[in-house]
């Protein structure tokens, strides 16, 4: 991974609290990490904590506070890969549909690097007819399933849906950039 450029998506989903670690992986193997984040991921975990493990500030808005825009499109030039780790129904079915409300699916749509995706959501709601089409919408694209794991959910319920685990995504991560 040493000199790789990654971007890392994090999504409104519990399982962001993974991604910091997702980060740290990627920085310590010599990757530069830039991350950016959608407004609902910032009440799972700060932009503080991610842009101390990245090294890089962290974006979630089109302007900064002073006015300057968050060029999304020199994000997407910019990395060799993108992750979007959680993935949650919401951002898989915008992704999936070309919606572009955000900092984040507009860097998604002007990427022309590789991208993966690791869904995080109940497991209902992974099951649903809706979510698995739209996933494999993606995959028809060309973006990259990072399946999700079975385990306790944080609904309390067992089953697949939880976001895989940070080391598994840099695995991942690792075999498609030198794919």
């Amino acid at each position: 991974m040493e000199g790789k450029k990654i971007l890392v998506g994090v999504t409104g989903g519990i399982a962001a609290y993974k991604s910091p670690l997702l980060v740290r992986l990627l920085v310590k193997a010599g990757a530069e990490v830039k991350v950016v984040c959608t407004s609902a991921a910032f009440d799972f975990v700060t932009p503080l904590t991610l842009s101390t493990v990245s090294k890089n500030p962290v974006e979630s808005e089109f302007f900064d506070d002073s006015g300057n825009w968050n060029n999304h499109v020199d994000l997407g030039l910019w990395a060799d890969a993108l992750v979007v780790a959680p993935a949650t129904a919401n951002t898989i079915a915008k992704m999936a549909t070309g919606l572009c409300d955000n900092l984040l699916l507009a860097t998604y749509l002007s990427a022309r690097c590789p991208v993966a995706f690791a869904p995080a959501m109940d497991l209902d709601m992974l099951q649903h007819p809706a979510v698995q089409k739209n996933i494999q919408t993606l995959i028809e694209h060309g973006d990259h399933l990072i399946e999700p794991g079975v385990g306790e959910l944080a609904s309390g319920l067992e089953g697949k849906g939880r976001m895989a685990e940070p080391e598994e995504i840099f695995q991942f991560l690792k075999g498609l950039i030198h794919a």
